[in-house]
């Protein structure tokens, strides 16, 4: 309980006025609400939330699948198409702007069109900006596709995160969280599996057409099944009272910019600006690492990949479960959170070792720790912004934390780049992501002491 106490001096202190809230009408409102642990908690009665869970996870997978498309076949698509490594530059360049772009703007937009309609719109955007792939001729007509799935692709995390919110109560969200955030292993996976199979039967333009159709199967499921819980035909009375088994927040228009001042808002953010490029260069750098210091092919790659991305899966999973699993034991939701953050940053400081392993799977292996650290970690990190924040705004914040840590991601690469370029040497970019998540979760704790609800000034 050490760790506990350390993280929240008022951990004995359970109480609803621990968490400050203000029943009065003023001019400002908390958000939610941290969990109050009673001596008889309402049961669930029902596990119809779950299967919103699983289509959180199905259209985060398609997600994933999509955005890998053209990175599988990028070697075939240069060869016929002509394209220099500058054109390719451009079009890998043009998605990684429109998502940061995208993430700061669609957030605010799932808030103001609700999660039913929003999700809809993010998938049929990009799922059409996927298949238009098949349609380009040139780089240009690449890059313009890519810019475009790059802004469809930005919604599905904050409406995914904005859903969990609204399904599950605080104890669960992590968990709930950590499920959904797996699609995007498994997408990881299926994509270098299924794309050359499509492509070596039909043609390298029926694989964009395909996978681009996946996200059109995905939303007649979603309209068919999704509502809000409290107007849900399918939800018992007793799963939907355990859905809302937290305080109950006010519902109030708050103002896009009034979140900027908040530290709650810089906690998150600053949480993706130091750990997200971490995630890139495990996309985008891996097969090169383990290429040029193991001797792998291209048709070699794919068992250690897979190890690896099955490995981040349990970690998002394992991740979520803790911190409701401590919360659920009793513990505060600040105290579940940071300690399930702390074991997974501990866990990523043993990767700075791959660069100097002595064999392939040895560096899988500690690849494979960080990779599924990375991943708990992200599932509390995403889940912090239900606890800080009401659920109306969630989107926007999480947006303006993703923007963050796409800004940073591009950075990053092209430092990734620079450096290799320079001393061909991984170990200062291994010892970089070795302290990574440590820094962030200090920072964090610094800026979010008690992950306080944000008192957000709607006054006029």
């Amino acid at each position: 309980m050490a760790i506990n106490n350390a993280f929240d001096e008022a951990n004995k202190n359970k109480s609803l006025a621990e968490t400050g809230v203000e029943e009065s009408a003023g001019t400002s409102v908390t958000g939610v609400i941290a969990e109050s642990l009673t001596e008889n908690p309402v049961r669930s009665g029902g596990n119809f939330r779950w299967v919103i869970c699983a289509l959180l996870f199905f259209a985060t997978t398609i997600n994933y699948v999509d955005r890998q498309v053209l990175g599988i076949l990028a070697k075939p698509l240069q060869q016929e198409l002509g394209w220099s490594e500058a054109d390719y530059g451009f079009i890998a360049t043009a998605f990684t702007g429109a998502y940061a772009i995208g993430l700061l703007v669609v957030g605010r937009l799932m808030d103001w069109l609700g999660t039913r309609k929003g999700f809809s719109f993010a998938i049929i955007f990009w799922s059409l900006a996927a298949m238009a792939h098949a349609f380009a001729r040139s780089a240009f007509g690449f890059g313009a596709a890519r810019f475009a799935l790059g802004l469809g692709e930005a919604g599905n995390f904050p409406a995914a995160i904005k859903t969990t919110a609204e399904w599950f109560p605080k104890k669960e969200r992590a968990l709930a969280t950590g499920i959904f955030n797996s699609g995007s292993n498994v997408g990881a996976i299926i994509a270098p599996l299924a794309v050359p199979l499509i492509t070596a039967a039909y043609g390298w333009r029926e694989a964009f057409i395909f996978t681009g159709a996946l996200g059109f199967i995905w939303l007649a499921f979603w309209l068919w099944l999704y509502r809000k819980p409290e107007e849900h035909p399918r939800l018992s009375k007793s799963e939907l009272a355990y859905i809302q088994s937290d305080a109950v927040e006010p519902t109030v228009k708050i103002p896009w910019l009034r979140l900027l001042p908040h530290r709650q808002t810089w906690a998150y953010a600053a949480g993706k600006f130091f750990t997200d490029p971490v995630w890139w260069f495990f996309l985008f750098w891996l097969p090169k690492f383990l290429n040029e210091n193991y001797g792998l092919s291209l048709s070699q790659i794919g068992p250690p990949l897979i190890v690896i991305y099955v490995s981040a899966d349990v970690g998002s999973i394992g991740g979520g479960y803790l911190s409701s699993a401590l919360i659920k034991r009793g513990w505060t939701v600040n105290a579940g959170r940071k300690t399930a953050m702390l074991v997974c940053a501990l866990c990523v400081v043993p990767i700075y070792f791959a660069v100097h392993a002595a064999n392939l799977w040895t560096a899988v292996a500690l690849i494979s720790l960080a990779t599924a650290a990375h991943q708990g970690f992200s599932a509390n990190l995403y889940t912090l912004v239900s606890d800080m924040f009401p659920r109306r705004v969630v989107g926007s914040v999480v947006g303006i934390g993703g923007f963050a840590g796409s800004i940073s991601g591009m950075l990053v690469a092209s430092a990734v780049g620079l450096l290799l370029q320079a001393t061909g040497s991984y170990t200062p970019i291994f010892a970089a992501a070795a302290i990574a998540y440590l820094f962030a979760l200090l920072v964090i704790h610094l800026l979010a002491p008690k992950l306080e609800p944000a008192k957000l000034d709607v006054a006029e």
